[in-house]
């Protein structure tokens, strides 16, 4: 294993400029829908894909790219990434029509799995454990960031720009990155040459593509028959049975693609849990917050983004501070309470939501939430690494970022599937209730229309009704009248639809905070010359 650097926060800031740059592409594409649907005069359905594709890709080979990166250096590997997702990023702003968006954006999910678990890799072979904290602080101040920063960048430079430049963005990027890869950060491996479990590769890939698949058009296709006998349970089945398969053929191998001996660590696995848990709370909320700032009250797509700001800032401030403390006084009640912190926040965010909010109403829960993602994302990641040895960061770091990627996977289709039900309760009933105030005439039909769209879904966007039809030739004193209740049903129903989402959440949430009590806690910080003899010892 080639000796890490003497100073190693250069490296870390060429790792953080990839790693950001793929984080951010995971959002900054919802904003930009409507200009794509214009601009390629193309199908919802196939925008949709604009970034299902890129999740796909990016979700599917994680774990195969974390085990190449032990093969062949994780610092070629986030080269190599580095420049299939610059140029994929490039082509797409390039693209003449949606069919080519959207294999250039499958591309960019195929860099991003490259880039992903080699920087968790890289990390933690060139810090020592007593320094991995603030390290680790920074990384996870970059994941918080870039998760929310997508729509506020992205609705930035479509309201100002072109849809194309928000991956025309990542090309001059992406070659500082590149050239920092080769300059700045070192080729540090594993002392110990691995073979490649091919076998492995192929089964887990069909088993997550299957699985990943059937979440992601799982609410398209109401979790029910894609297309002759295929459905969605059969993939979810077929998914399951071919990730029992991998397991089984893993355990027999004496160089597995995961070493499930990584899961014998009680700390990796809780952290694993956690890992889902939190990426699956912040669809929870971002999902249904974001619909409700453009579709409730009205605002733009980058008012909204603007709106949850505070949530990143405060977050990217404390990151690196919890990591420092991390390193001195242990991560695991920094990230109980980091987890307590976000469920609150969380709670009274949504419980402060109705009609008439402002964006003042949400500073303070949304600050109360970052503060609790900037203790959660070190510690975390500090823990699950902590007992993985030198020759396997690969392989555990895209097992790790897998478990993320799949929790918000698993949250999107969740969070969606509980908003879509409980629409189709809410907007029913406060619209018998509005009913009262409008002619005879029109009462069972205005009702029915709710009815309808509930079951059919919505269109994000200002100034929704909820989809209500207005019959013809009516009186224009009607129609407005109509108008004005069917926007205030809409509205009441929606917060009241999205609150037991947020439940949800806050409850995925908190037992992971309590799953954290069983964190084996670790005696004595290793010392760096630990880390080198464990590397040779590989």
């Amino acid at each position: 294993m080639n000796q890490p650097p003497r100073n190693p926060w250069p490296a870390l800031l060429v790792i953080c400029l990839g790693f950001f740059m793929i984080m951010l592409d995971t959002t900054i594409v919802y904003v930009a829908t409507p200009s794509i649907l214009t601009s390629l005069q193309t199908s919802l359905d196939s925008v949709l894909w604009v970034f299902n594709g890129y999740l796909l890709a990016y979700a599917v080979l994680l774990i195969t790219a974390g085990r190449l990166g032990d093969l062949f250096g994780p610092r070629n590997l986030f080269a190599a990434g580095l420049v299939v997702f610059t140029a994929a990023s490039a082509l797409c702003g390039l693209s003449a029509d949606a069919n080519q968006l959207i294999a250039w954006r499958v591309l960019q999910g195929i860099g991003g799995a490259l880039i992903a678990p080699q920087s968790l890799a890289v990390l933690t072979s060139i810090f020592p454990r007593e320094r991995m904290g603030a390290a680790l602080g920074v990384w996870g101040a970059v994941i918080g960031v870039s998760t929310v920063a997508g729509p506020t960048l992205g609705g930035f430079i479509v309201t100002n720009f072109d849809w194309r430049w928000i991956f025309f963005v990542n090309v001059p990027i992406g070659i500082v990155a590149l050239l920092g890869a080769f300059l700045i950060v070192p080729d540090v491996r594993p002392g110990r040459a691995h073979r490649f479990d091919v076998v492995g590769v192929v089964l887990s890939g069909l088993a997550l593509l299957a699985i990943v698949y059937a979440l992601i058009e799982g609410q398209r296709y109401e979790w029910g028959t894609i297309t002759g006998f295929v459905s969605i349970p059969l993939l979810l089945v077929v998914g399951f049975v071919l990730l029992a398969l991998f397991v089984l053929w893993e355990r027999r191998q004496d160089e597995p693609l995961v070493p499930l001996r990584l899961f014998q660590h009680r700390n990796y696995t809780l952290m694993n849990w956690t890992a889902l848990a939190v990426a699956f709370a912040m669809q929870g909320i971002f999902l249904p917050f974001t619909i409700y700032l453009q579709s409730v009250l009205g605002m733009s797509a980058l008012s909204a983004g603007l709106t949850v700001a505070p949530l990143s800032l405060v977050s990217m401030v404390v990151a690196p501070f919890s990591g420092r403390l991390v390193d001195r006084f242990g991560g695991k009640y920094f990230l109980m309470t980091g987890l307590v912190l976000f469920a609150t926040g969380t709670g009274l965010l949504f419980w402060l939501a109705s009609p008439d909010s402002s964006w003042q109403t949400f500073v303070p829960p949304l600050m109360l939430a970052g503060l609790g993602m900037g203790c959660v994302f070190a510690p975390m990641t500090t823990i699950a690494m902590r007992d993985v040895t030198p020759r396997e960061t690969g392989a555990a770091s895209g097992v790790f970022n897998t478990m993320r990627q799949l929790g918000a996977v698993v949250g999107s289709a969740v969070i969606g599937a509980v908003l879509q039900a409980q629409l189709a309760i809410d907007l029913p009933a406060e619209a018998s209730s509005a009913a009262s105030g409008l002619p005879a005439q029109f009462r069972d039909q205005f009702v029915s229309g709710f009815a309808q769209a509930a079951r059919g879904g919505f269109q994000v966007g200002v100034g929704q009704t909820g989809g209500a039809q207005l019959p013809p030739n009516l009186p224009a004193q009607v129609a407005a009248q109509i108008q004005a209740i069917a926007r205030a049903v809409f509205e009441r129903g929606f917060v009241d639809a999205m609150r037991p989402s947020a439940v949800v959440a806050i409850v995925v949430l908190l037992v992971a905070a309590a799953g954290c009590a069983f964190i084996v806690t670790s005696r004595r910080p290793a010392p760096a010359a630990e880390r080198v003899i464990l590397a040779a010892a590989d």
